[in-house]
Formats: C-alpha cells, structure tokens, sequence
C-alpha cells in the first residue's frame, strides 16, 4: 500500500513538471500560474504544493532534470575507456544534437531555458546555479580531451580545460540556433557535419 502511494505520488509530480513544460512553453515563466499548470495537470493547487513550494520551486526541479540527464549521459559514456577519447566525443556530440530533433521534451526545456525566462529578480539564482552546472559539464567534457592527450592523440601543450570550454560554446551556439530555426539547421541532417568541423583539426 504503502509503495503504491509513493508511485501515485511520483506520478503526480512527473504529471505537473509535464503540464508545467508546456504552459511555460507557451506562455513563458513570467506569464504563467500555478492555476494555469494545476488545470494542464489536472489537479489542484493544493497538490502542486505538496510536492513544490512555488512555481519557480517547478521551474528548478526542470532545470534539474534536464541537467542531470545531460551529466548521466556523460558519465556514463565515461565508463568507456574508449581508445580514442576524441572520436568518442564527436560521436557523443552528434547524438546528443541528433536525439534533441526528436527529444520534443528537450526541445522545449531548452527553449524555456533560452528564451522563455528572464534571469532578473528571484531568477538570478537560477542563472548562477546554471553557470555551475556549465562549471561541472566543462570538467567532464575535460576528461576526454585529457584522455585524449595521456594517447598522444593531442599536442603536449593543449589544454583539455580550455578546450572543453570552446566545445561547450559550440555546441550551445548550435542549439541556439536550432530552438530558434529548427527548419533552418536541421541536425539529424547537419550534426555530424558541424561536429566534424569541430574536431577534424584536433588530432
């Protein structure tokens, strides 16, 4: 009884971080209100803040989501000691850009993230537990280009820090333009080839 509970509980709450995807989607986390997530739902504000203290209580739980499964990726990737960390990155990143097409989830977390939020007020908090999560995402973009260098496969002199960094940009570059043009980039087409222009001069 007691484990069904907790699932209908876990249920719920994935029923309104969905319901809130959408509403911030459309009309933006300034704009939007608990009522308007509890009626997508289909619950009541009293089960909202059962399980949030507030929206933006719902808006950091997304953020969470979606950077945690971007690291679970990494990290499980990582588990690979690939003989060759470079290809191995091109190839994570041309997945990560390919499944965001039909990710439609991503897509408008993304999207939210990018363009749907203003980072001022209460939500400068959000911004700076965003740049900490980049801080983390270039150390584990690090360890291949570091990997990379103890094959030889990179000059002595390069640093995998730095690196990590520039790809970052690249890739979040790519997935600015694509949340705001998706017809006009096309990754499942252009992934492969813009991830190539990244890395064929690497080593």
């Amino acid at each position: 009884m007691v484990r069904r509970t907790k699932e209908e509980a876990l249920e719920t709450r994935n029923r309104i971080m969905d319901a809130a995807i959408d509403v911030f989607f459309e009309r933006g986390v300034a704009n939007a209100t608990l009522n308007d997530i509890a009626n997508g739902a289909n619950v009541t504000r009293g089960a909202i803040y059962w399980h949030f203290k507030n929206k933006l209580d719902v808006f950091d739980a997304l953020n969470d989501r979606l950077q945690l499964n971007f690291a679970d990726t990494i990290l499980t990737d990582l588990k690979n000691d690939h003989p060759h960390p470079l290809l191995q990155l091109e190839r994570l990143c041309t997945e990560l850009l390919v499944n965001l097409e039909s990710d439609l989830e991503a897509f408008k977390v993304l999207s939210i993230m990018f363009f749907k939020c203003d980072y001022s007020g209460e939500m400068k908090t959000f911004l700076k537990g965003q740049n900490e999560c980049r801080k983390k995402n270039v150390e584990l973009f690090s360890e291949y280009f570091a990997r990379a260098k103890k094959h030889r496969h990179l000059p002595a002199d390069v640093d995998p820090r730095v690196l990590a960094m520039a790809l970052l940009s690249y890739i979040n570059g790519l997935v600015i333009d694509y949340l705001r043009d998706p017809s006009g980039v096309v990754l499942k087409d252009n992934a492969a080839r813009f991830m190539r222009l990244f890395f064929r001069n690497l080593g």
